[in-house]
């Protein structure tokens, strides 16, 4: 029998959690390729029971942990920075969804906090997603809205779907690492994030501790060493005619500027217990709105709204992984009890891998790409593994069970 290649350094046997519907393919991170062209990331770990780290991470949510200490713990870190001159004293990146609202909303009303929201601006807003960009501002925020350069972000926007097929990588990048910048500027050095990735699979290690490692937003070389887009930085300088003042919102900070204002970087979902859903419905009760329609590729309405780009995003997680929108929705909700197994197995064979249709002209426009080549990336992509032609048409050799 002919071997199969397997793309991206995945597992080669493909293995479905028995707690929800994850596969052992989800990589730990979909964003940490700077420092590599190629994408050969670890994935999410399962245990011999069968079990993913996601599941085992919620299954100690609900046994291990001691909420209350927790939550006094937070009240020590947040009394640590908690400023009475006027000034900010914490920073909450977001967009205005149901988890920055949140957090936002919990640290100034019930803790008494000053925050400043920190906002990296889609690429294309969505109707439902603007508005609930102003809802947040209107509830009591204020916040930097960043835009970056719209010529550069679309040509490396391209060249990420082009050499990666992650058309969000140099979005979601962006969005981390000029964080950290913004606490430099503002002076401000507490930022607070809403839940740690932890929760859907990435290492287990990273949430049971509360501060998030510098290595995670820092560097210590030379940005031409670095990749971008799945291109080095000094490739895409001569290459592509950029400058570093182009790419400066994209890269990491140095050690040294951090460790100069003893930046912390914290997780609200480590200090109280987070549940997705529940986030939504006090969300909800705060203004934020759901779209009017189930989101393309999955059957929620609430999750991961503003951009246009996004269905193209989970788009490529399934074809890269086999792993689509739904697959996603659902493991998380299995998790937190809201669904069953059945129900979510049933979700997934519905609703994972559909084409994100409506925003797909729009999308092509903004990457500057006709839809020939688009379909040539995207098959190309296709680890033999994990697909297979049968009459012209392309199905996956594994689903959950």
């Amino acid at each position: 029998m002919k071997k199969l290649e397997v793309k991206y350094g995945l597992p080669k046997r493909v293995v479905f959690c028995k707690r929800c519907v994850i596969s052992n393919q989800r990589p730990t991170s979909s964003v940490e390729f700077r420092h590599t062209k190629a994408e050969r990331k670890k994935t999410i770990d399962f245990d011999r029971q069968g079990v993913c780290s996601a599941c085992r991470v919620a299954e100690k949510k609900e046994k291990e942990i001691d909420w209350q200490k927790r939550e006094k713990d937070l009240e020590e870190l947040l009394n640590k920075h908690r400023r009475h001159d006027g000034y900010f004293d914490v920073l909450v990146p977001g967009s205005g969804g149901k988890d920055s609202l949140f957090t936002s909303y919990i640290l100034k009303y019930k803790y008494k906090m000053h925050p400043l929201t920190i906002t990296w601006t889609p690429h294309i807003y969505t109707d439902i997603g603007f508005r609930n960009f102003q809802n947040w501002n209107y509830r009591g925020f204020y916040n930097v809205l960043h835009s970056p350069d719209g010529k550069v972000h679309r040509l490396l926007t391209r060249l990420a779907f082009e050499n990666l097929l992650h058309p969000f990588q140099p979005f979601i990048l962006g969005q981390k690492n000029f964080v950290p910048k913004m606490a430099i500027r503002y002076k401000i050095p507490l930022i607070m994030y809403g839940e740690n990735e932890a929760e859907y699979g990435n290492p287990p290690k990273d949430n049971e501790i509360s501060k998030r490692s510098e290595e995670y937003f820092s560097r210590e070389e030379k940005i031409e060493n670095l990749y971008l887009s799945g291109l080095k930085v000094s490739e895409l300088l001569k290459k592509y005619k950029l400058s570093k003042f182009d790419l400066y919102p994209y890269l990491p900070s140095t050690k040294g500027q951090l460790s100069k204002l003893k930046l912390e970087v914290h997780y609200l979902g480590y200090y109280l217990k987070w549940d997705p859903q529940e986030i939504y419905y006090f969300a909800a009760e705060h203004g934020f709105r759901p779209n009017s329609e189930r989101t393309e590729g999955t059957y929620s309405k609430y999750i991961s709204l503003d951009d246009k780009i996004d269905g193209f995003h989970y788009y490529t997680t399934y074809i890269k992984f086999g792993i689509g929108r739904a697959t996603y929705d659902a493991a998380q909700e299995i998790r937190n009890h809201k669904i069953t197994r059945d129900e979510g197995i049933a979700l997934v064979r519905r609703y994972d891998g559909e084409f994100p249709r409506k925003y797909f002209k729009e999308i092509l426009d903004y990457m500057d790409m006709d839809e020939k080549r688009f379909w040539e990336l995207i098959d190309n992509a296709r680890s033999p593994h994990l697909w297979k032609k049968e009459k012209g048409e392309w199905k996956l050799r594994y689903q959950v069970s």
